[in-house]
């Protein structure tokens, strides 16, 4: 399995964590993550205001999401034009557990396909509607709801062209955008427990962070509206 690091030049406080995931992961490059304040400014044509996709998504872009989700298509793009069959995506905050990291791995090797599109979330917020598989404590399952958060995924090749196609244009964050399984119509697996953790805090805070534009009440308002319609239309085994 290849793998592949997001990481954003100049971000000392995170180089130190990418070279240890460059000797932690197999076969690991690093993908040089895409400034999303640039992007805004010179290629505001591929972004829309929310209204994209159904429900519309209530909170503007902000550079940073901007920037993660075009990182992400980097790397769809770069598994396209190896021609690997599946790679790990992860972005420069991952830490891992050994055992539960290689219980996930071994369902990796299991049940990884060009078509398939397999996460392995920091946080256990996702209940089954199916599970495929266990290694050990580690359960590999189709999520009725998709979780947010991309720290670690396994992408296949035809996974990737799939949601290239559906992400001409922008309306909202990537994770966010990965959850509206409808519209992209790529099923969405989950693995946990699965040794992945997130060192965010500890590497010097998020590097996705914009402006908040109303009073926090509203926000959540609109935060938990929003997420009731995700959760509306779950996952179901076929």
């Amino acid at each position: 399995m290849h793998s592949l690091i997001i990481h954003m030049p100049g971000s000392s406080n995170r180089a130190a964590n990418v070279e240890h995931l460059l000797f932690s992961l197999p076969d690991a490059e690093v993908i040089e993550a895409v400034n999303g304040r640039k992007v805004a400014a010179d290629h505001a044509e591929i972004l829309r205001p929310g209204d994209l996709h159904q429900p519309p998504y209530p909170f503007a872009l902000g550079p940073g999401e901007i920037g993660c989700f075009l990182s992400h298509r980097r790397c769809w793009q770069r598994i396209i034009d190896t021609g690997w069959d599946y790679a790990l995506i992860v972005e420069d905050d991952l830490a891992l557990d050994a055992i539960g990291w290689g219980q996930a791995c071994a369902l990796i090797d299991r049940f990884a396909t060009p078509d398939c599109f397999i996460r392995l979330p920091a946080k256990r917020r996702e209940a089954p509607a199916t599970q495929l598989g266990q290694e050990g404590d580690s359960k590999l399952f189709l999520p009725k709801v998709i979780g947010l958060q991309t720290v670690a995924q396994v992408v296949g090749r035809t996974a990737a062209q799939r949601l290239l196609a559906a992400t001409e244009m922008l309306d909202r964050p990537v994770d966010t955008f990965l959850q509206m399984h409808w519209i992209h119509q790529q099923p969405i697996h989950t693995i946990l427990p699965n040794g992945v953790s997130e060192q965010t805090e500890a590497l010097g805070g998020s590097t996705i962070q914009k402006q908040k534009s109303g009073s926090k009440l509203t926000r959540e308002f609109k935060r938990t509206l929003y997420r009731a319609q995700i959760s509306s239309r779950p996952q179901t085994a076929k």
